[in-house]
């Protein structure tokens, strides 16, 4: 067995060494099995994937190569007590996210309550003019949201980022739960977890219940991808399997007698809620970026006109901005009348003149983000970084203040790892699926566990080398 790393909370083992509640039956199942018999399974899981086409590709390298991400069969384990906590706190967060996305493109109340600076919108570019005035069938915008969770401490579980645009992941949590019931279906009898793979029927049935009125008791759903070489084609393809639905491109889709329609081999066929995984701007060449060829042209119309429901909602990544997460607290507190239940991490915001003074002076010991940055991209991680590193990212930061925000460095917690000496500790986050409809908020009990595969890496995101795991709620 490791140790608990100094500082840490280890998920699994206390500081005595004594293992933790969570995975005692876990822990009783590991301490029969061959460390041998489980590295060759370690190998199975890898061979699986590729075989599957589990693979992403990472934008902008040189060789474009398909990679796998990283497969850890230690499963991460959470308490139904700590879900039942956990999953309160994600639905009152989802729920004040849908109202202010709402509220930003009607009457724009928080911001005439001074509670939020108009200029988070004026500078932020994932707000969308034409989504003024519109509210989309059902009143949802946020019908796939993931909400990125770290845990610091036994109760101590914070939220590190919202994912209102286009969350992705879902694949994983799914092929992983699959991957480790087919390698290990005995532990499955041993430990009680709760099921994940009703998800793409869940899936299914909140766009449906989203879909425009008109649309008949069995709506046609697709999912709208931008093509094979698109990182996440592979989760694209799998969800619209899955859930019964086609995969289309933009060229399969056309707009006429004021419907979206799809190329089928009976002819074209409306339909009715379109699962797009294409960003805002390629969207529609004629109200967006007129050079794409990935969207519909003319979708816009019929998306405002009720005849198609779009989802996630265009403009919706107007919450995705991470100076708008650092208002998150104030945001819950004025669209719910309560506390947040899950707080923030600590953020300042370096549009302010005394937080950047504050942020400039500790740079060797924060962490700073670009505030529409993503993937572990554009960030600074000052207790790894050089100081040559340091200056370099002062200077963008004196130079544009408002485009980054600042957090503490955090003794993010840790679950152990499969290694080929034993088990080791690596630093997780963990992304819960959401699905929202008129009919309520439904919210995966797991998700995506993330982990930082490098011994002290704070970095868990697959393009910089992180890894994945199944993530345990146990059934109690």
């Amino acid at each position: 067995m490791s140790t608990a790393e100094p500082s840490r909370y280890d998920e699994m083992l206390a500081p005595d060494g004594s293992v933790r509640a969570a995975y005692r039956d876990y822990e009783q199942w590991l301490e029969r099995q061959d460390p041998a018999v489980l590295r060759r399974k370690g190998g199975e899981a890898e061979s699986f994937f590729r075989r599957t086409g589990i693979t992403f590709n990472v934008y902008g390298e040189a060789d474009a190569e398909e990679r796998l991400i990283p497969f850890d069969m230690v499963p991460r384990i959470i308490t139904g007590q700590e879900w039942r906590r956990l999953s309160r706190g994600i639905e009152q967060r989802v729920r004040a996210l849908n109202a202010f996305i709402h509220d930003l493109y009607h009457r724009q109340e928080i911001i005439r309550s001074g509670r939020l600076p108009v200029r988070l919108l004026r500078e932020n570019s994932a707000w969308l003019p034409q989504m003024v005035g519109f509210t989309p069938p059902g009143g949802v915008y946020t019908h796939i949201v993931g909400i990125d969770l770290v845990r610091t401490g036994p109760d101590q579980f914070m939220v590190l980022e919202d994912n209102a645009r286009t969350p992705s992941g879902v694949s994983y949590m799914l092929e992983n739960r699959e991957t480790m019931m087919s390698m290990f279906p005995e532990l499955f009898t041993q430990v009680k977890v709760r099921p994940v793979s009703g998800y793409p029927r869940s899936l299914a049935a909140s766009l449906a219940a989203c879909a425009p009125d008109g649309a008949g008791p069995k709506p046609t759903i697709a999912v709208l991808t931008p093509g094979i070489f698109n990182s996440a084609y592979f989760e694209h393809a799998f969800l619209a399997d899955q859930m019964g639905a086609e995969l289309v491109e933009g060229s399969d889709l056309r707009v006429f007698d004021g419907r979206v329609q799809m190329r089928t081999t009976d002819g074209f066929r409306p339909i009715d809620v379109l699962y797009r995984r294409v960003d805002d701007e390629y969207l529609d060449p004629l109200t967006f970026n007129p050079a794409s060829v990935l969207g519909v042209p003319g979708i816009m119309d019929v998306y405002r006109a009720g005849r198609i429901t779009i989802a996630n909602a265009p403009g919706t990544g107007v919450a995705d901005d991470k100076a708008i997460y650092s208002f998150m607290p104030e945001i819950v507190k004025f669209y719910t009348g309560e506390n947040p239940i899950l707080p923030n991490v600590k953020t300042w915001r370096c549009a302010d003149a005394d937080s950047l003074k504050y942020v400039l002076e500790n740079l060797s010991e924060l962490v700073v983000k670009e505030v529409h940055g993503s993937g572990g991209y554009g960030m600074l991680i000052g207790p790894t970084s050089s100081k040559k590193e340091i200056e370099a990212f002062r200077a963008k930061l004196v130079a544009r203040p408002e485009n980054y925000i600042a957090q503490p460095t955090l003794a993010l917690s840790t679950c152990p790892i499969f290694t080929a000496k034993g088990l080791a500790p690596r630093h997780v986050d963990l992304r819960p699926f959401v699905l929202v409809s008129p009919e309520g908020v439904d919210i995966t009990p797991g998700g995506l566990t993330r982990v930082a595969m490098k011994k002290g890496s704070l970095v868990v995101n697959s393009s910089q080398g992180g890894g994945t795991k199944d993530s345990w709620v146990l059934d109690d």
